[in-house]
């Protein structure tokens, strides 16, 4: 897979955050987002930009690093950074890629980010599977298959989605966010065209003043995905 890894580092400690920084810079294929001083900061930034790994510290002050993990409905991959050894089980259950402790030297550094390089790269493939063509969602307690040829689009709701099906009278609902199940979809076929929806490119009919047609829906489209929008649909390409 080529392409940077998208990445945050979350930790309370301004020395720490600094060594985060120098050895994440080292490190070719890790693009560095954002840097926050508690799990409040690393939220907002999780909410507003596409996150693959993310630096953890656990001990910091008004929620721990794994009460974060915890409550995150969409989780990037992580790699807890701490000074003690008495979480290390309860980060297995958690499935983080690796657990360091402080302090965290380079090559001790490298071994974890390229672990989690692996497991981004084998997410990555999977989705892009041409064989797999469906999802699960949790729909009233029970998990309801999906396939992706089936959707038309995905609207946005908080905490919520709505998935829009051919042939059906109502939706599906479930609790996810956009983020979330945009990972679940293989990129060749859905584009984010705006903060609230996603499109089957397949399913678009027509694009007019910057929205788009798809049976009895009209779907805004975002001046900054507008590019992108015309580079899925092949438009003026040669």
């Amino acid at each position: 897979m080529t392409g940077k890894m998208r990445c945050i580092a979350v930790d309370d400690e301004s020395l720490a955050r600094k060594l985060l920084e120098e050895n994440i810079s080292q490190i070719p294929f890790l693009e560095l987002v954002a840097t926050c001083k508690n799990a409040f900061e690393a939220m907002e930034i999780l909410e507003k930009e596409k996150i693959d790994l993310m630096f953890l510290d656990i001990q910091m002050p008004g929620m721990l690093g794994t009460q974060f993990l915890e409550s995150l409905i969409s989780k990037p991959l992580v790699i807890f950074i701490t000074a003690y050894d008495q979480y290390a089980v309860e980060s297995y259950n958690l499935q983080v890629v690796d657990y360091l402790m402080k302090p965290v030297g380079l090559e001790r550094f490298s071994k974890a980010v390229l672990k989690a390089k692996e497991v981004h790269n084998l997410i990555n493939a999977k989705k892009d599977d041409p064989e797999i063509n469906y999802m699960f969602v949790n729909v009233e307690y029970s998990l309801v298959r999906i396939n992706f040829d089936t959707i038309s689009h995905i609207e946005g709701l908080k905490d919520y989605i709505k998935i829009y099906v051919n042939n059906a009278v109502h939706p599906i609902l479930t609790k996810s966010t956009l983020k979330g199940i945009e990972e679940k979809l293989p990129s060749r076929q859905f584009l984010r065209v705006q903060k609230s929806f996603i499109v089957n490119i397949d399913k678009i009919e027509s694009i007019r003043n910057h929205r788009i047609s798809i049976g009895k829906f009209e779907i805004p489209v975002s001046d900054t995905n507008m590019e992108s929008l015309l580079e899925a649909i092949n438009y003026n390409k040669p």
